[in-house]
């Protein structure tokens, strides 16, 4: 082969490499630009995400905010997975995780806002407003010399001027009752304790309650302080309200479960396509195993309290009393990024000791069993328009039937109770009559009211009022006026909740709510009724 040959081919080859350089990364067709993905099927597809990502910054007509566009197609992408597999940005991801976490940054104070004026509920113990000297009933006219008041500004903004971080200051201008002048108040922000635990109290001489409302990271330690000053009270028969909880941490649930059950009884297990199959049992160690329990459950008990419930009911270990639960058995794993956003995703299925998943169906991220359906279906009223899988029948080890596919049904169905609501009550508490009746009372009798601080002196402070009566004249006042007959009807459940809401706003807080509620709570009576050897 001569030399020039040789060179020919050697050329010929490099034009060849070249073009299939050029033509693999961009290949005129038809006037069309095609660009070459690559063979391999897994990084296809995120290199055509990244490609189109390209395209727009280099040739789009307009000018792109690439970063928000991407923002804004991540919660797409999530949501084509399943209802709870969450896109959480980075202004949002300290305020997903204060539930779990247990604790936020703030000044420690809730508050309400009647009349566009922000005014103090309750002053959290030990938090940098009490420390600051807030009291209950100042209301809140600035911050940091914005006035709020008047201002029609929006509740939530209103707290986000108040929250900060850990260590910052922010000076509030509160009016107090008997005072003439704002008084300014410093407050240096601080660590403020969220907990799950609403309220713990005895029914009866022996039978106990305790509600709780989240599972977050100090969900146990504070059910088990629950306990122990229940048991100084001479409890031996437990209420567990787990109503309205719609979840939370695993572990949590897990420890909680554990304190009733007996050595090596299964609480949960979680399966999934990419995790292995992990169970989790009791220690023997809980403190509640000789203990009889009533646990409440309703539509929006989820996740870890439908964990709570099935451990207990598929180890037939106390009474399950309520309505269906919500059905929620999929488990979430946190992923976090250094912008400080993440996602949620679901990466397992939660499995009851007898086998069962209580994950209801769901296409996509859209449940196909909704709380609206429920309510037309008539589910919260007659047990018999609920449809149990048979497909996904389960046996306890004493031979109880249970079901997956669908949450927790309890052992004793208790429909929502009516007794009482009328047209006026529908009407007055439609319009939050009520609760601003309850507001107003408490701010006309402040002093008295903020030295309420056992249930006895509540009631005994009760005891000068008719709180119908009153609150008849109030809402009449506000344009809605009912017949003495009508105001009969409702007047036993219409002063119980006046009473609730007014017990609320003392520093007893929930313990001067429940106690009241609890009176006219036909779910919470029956299953005191089934404690006491009734059912």
């Amino acid at each position: 082969m001569n030399k020039s040959t040789l060179l020919l081919r050697i050329l010929s080859l490099i034009l060849c490499i070249v073009l299939g350089v050029l033509i693999g990364q961009r290949i005129a067709y038809n006037n069309r630009n095609v660009i070459y993905l690559g063979s391999d099927g897994s990084s296809r597809e995120y290199r055509k995400f990244n490609l189109i990502l390209e395209q727009i910054r280099e040739n789009y007509v307009d000018t792109v905010n690439i970063d928000s566009l991407i923002e804004r197609s991540l919660p797409l992408i999530m949501g084509e997975l399943d209802p709870h597999s969450i896109y959480i940005p980075a202004s949002e991801m300290e305020q997903a995780n204060e539930s779990i976490e247990g604790n936020f940054d703030g000044i420690g104070v809730t508050f309400n806002m009647p009349n566009d004026t922000a005014m103090v509920n309750s002053v959290i113990g030990g938090g940098p407003a009490e420390r600051a000297g807030v009291q209950p009933g100042d209301k809140i006219v600035t911050v940091n010399d914005t006035i709020i008041a008047g201002k029609e500004i929006d509740q939530n903004a209103v707290v986000k001027m108040l929250r900060g971080k850990n260590g910052t200051k922010v000076t509030i201008g509160v009016k107090r009752i008997d005072e003439s002048k704002l008084i300014q108040i410093p407050i240096t922000r601080g660590k403020i304790p969220v907990k799950s635990v609403d309220v713990a109290f005895m029914l009866n001489n022996n039978t106990a309650y305790i509600k709780l409302s989240k599972f977050s990271k100090a969900s146990h330690n504070e059910f088990v302080q629950a306990v122990q000053k229940l048991e100084k009270q001479g409890m031996s028969n437990l209420v567990f309200d787990l109503r309205g909880n719609t979840g939370g941490l695993l572990d949590q649930a897990f420890e909680i479960a554990n304190e009733f059950l007996a050595k090596d009884n299964l609480i949960v297990y979680t399966e999934g396509r990419a995790r292995q199959r992990q169970s989790l049992y009791a220690n023997g160690k809980g403190s509640l195993q000789q203990i009889s329990v009533a646990i409440l459950i309703d539509e929006f008990t989820a996740s870890s309290s439908e964990i709570v419930a099935g451990a207990l009911q598929d180890n037939d270990r106390g009474h399950i009393v309520g309505r269906r639960s919500y059905g929620k058995g999929l488990v979430q794993e946190p992923v976090y990024f250094t912008d400080n956003s993440g996602i949620r995703l679901t990466v397992a299925r939660y499995y009851t000791p007898t086998g069962r998943c209580i994950q209801k169906p769901y296409e996509g991220n859209k449940y196909e069993d909704n709380i609206e359906q429920r309510y037309l279906h008539g589910e919260f009223l007659v047990i018999d328009s609920i449809k149990q899988n048979t497909n996904e029948r389960f046996t306890t080890p004493q031979g109880k039937d249970v079901y997956g596919g669908g949450g927790i049904m309890p052992d004793m169905f208790v429909p929502i109770d009516t007794t009482g609501v009328n047209k006026y009550f529908e009407i007055v508490s439609r319009r939050n009559l009520v609760y601003r009746f309850a507001l107003q009372f408490t701010e006309q009798h402040r002093k008295k009211i903020n030295s309420i601080t056992t249930f006895d002196a509540l009631l005994k402070f009760y005891a000068s009022y008719n709180f119908v009566e009153l609150f008849s004249e109030y809402a009449a006042k506000n344009g809605v006026k009912g017949s003495p007959a009508e105001i009969q009807e409702c007047a036993e459940l219409l002063g119980i909740h006046l009473k609730a809401y007014i017990g609320r706003n003392t520093p007893l807080d929930d313990e001067g709510l429940y106690p009241f509620i609890a009176t006219i709570d036909n779910t919470l009576q029956k299953a005191m009724e089934m404690l006491s050897g009734g059912e």
